[in-house]
């Protein structure tokens, strides 16, 4: 276990191949990292960063009601999700962006979520979206459903077997305000005594809205994980070879039978909470500029040109962000609202006689508008 007030890190803000001391452990996996696997690594950050910012435009006018952006936290959650297997099931928050994109789910869909068109986002069980889980706005909710679903694949033998091809595994994100939540902590209890095959991922971004971690916890939040029994590591979250190495190894320790694991990946929120918030009311300038100065993006791009990457591929990435952006706008302003009665149709499992006056109810008074229609 990493102690709390060290990190793990391969790449040092300016690009260079630094690892720390707590790093080597995990050298072997970035060792075998090939060139396109490098790449991809640095196409997946920087494409989810343009459609990011296209989606906090998109509600600045008005076409979404809410956007919770991702700037500044791509290299944990690209490292976290390149590192998952084919068979993995994952559990998002609600910030988890590129998570989505690498696991399958067209980022459109949390569009939609966004402007108020489904109920959902995505079919979890539909193959295409990688076993990828809904997004939930309720903290901390997703480490116990998460927790359940993992206790669920050790009852049914899927996981444990010593065959990382085949062994399945669970990977939960989560804030470090949700940190404080009594869910997380209740989800950590059985993880531990059930031995299970899971992965709680931590983004600690500094703020929860406007609460500082400072305030929240008194030591490391990677502390509070190792205090349950579970082996944690707190690594660099803006480097996105140390996110993806450690996740791997703490995934497949967890497959096979290691029992949960957990990882503090300190990172930054370099944008607002969500765009109902401003972050200007609680944080400096001077902060926000010593992590612009840690970009995860910027930072990988230095390594890639040290190691020989051309302007041409840095030029395709850019384009290939930039149709995605293109394509999500215009996607998203011929998106349809849903109907009424869907509100009421997946409420409960059978028709249900609350449901049905509710439902009369609402068609009588829009009935009440002139046109029909409130």
């Amino acid at each position: 276990m990493t102690s709390a007030d060290t990190s793990v890190r391969f790449l040092e803000p300016d690009g260079s191949f630094a690892p720390t001391p707590d790093a080597e452990p995990y050298r072997e996996i970035v060792d075998a990292l090939d060139d396109d696997a490098l790449a991809q690594l640095y196409r997946d950050m920087a494409v989810i960063r343009a459609f990011d910012h296209q989606a906090t435009l998109l509600q600045r006018q008005g076409q979404l009601a809410l956007w919770p952006p991702s700037l500044g936290q791509e290299a944990a959650q690209v490292g976290s999700a390149r590192a998952t297997r084919p068979q993995d099931a994952v559990f998002p928050s609600y910030r988890e962006h590129a998570v989505l994109r690498i696991r399958g789910v067209d980022p459109v869909n949390v569009l939609a979520l966004m402007r108020g068109t489904t109920h959902g986002g995505w079919d979890p069980s539909d193959p295409a979206n990688g076993n990828t889980r809904l997004y939930t706005l309720v903290l901390g909710t997703q480490t116990l459903h998460a927790t359940g679903y993992a206790m669920g694949l050790n009852l049914d033998g899927r996981a444990g077997t010593g065959d990382v091809d085949a062994d399945e595994a669970v990977v939960v994100y989560y804030g470090d305000g949700a940190a404080s939540e009594g869910d997380v902590h209740e989800a950590m209890v059985f993880a531990a005594s059930y031995n299970t095959p899971q992965l709680f991922f931590l983004q600690n971004n500094q703020w929860a809205i406007s609460v500082p971690v400072s305030t929240q916890a008194k030591v490391p939040l990677v502390e509070r994980s190792a205090g349950y029994g579970i082996p944690s590591v707190r690594l660099d979250g803006n480097d996105v070879l140390a996110s993806y190495a450690v996740s791997r190894m703490q995934l497949d320790e967890a497959r096979t039978g290691g029992g949960p694991r957990a990882i503090e990946a300190v990172t930054y929120r370099l944008g607002a909470h969500t765009t109902s918030d401003d972050p200007t009311k609680y944080r400096t300038r001077e902060e926000e500029e010593s992590w612009e100065r840690r970009d995860p993006i910027a930072r990988m791009r230095a390594f890639l040109e040290n190691r020989g990457a051309s302007g041409s591929f840095f030029a395709d990435v850019d384009a290939e962000g930039e149709a995605l952006a293109v394509d999500a706008r215009d996607r998203v302003v011929k998106m349809e609202g849903p109907s009424p009665d869907s509100m009421f149709a997946h409420v409960y499992t059978d028709p249900h006689p609350l449901m049905e006056r509710q439902a009369a109810w609402l068609a009588e008074y829009e009935a009440s508008f002139e046109g029909g229609e409130a």
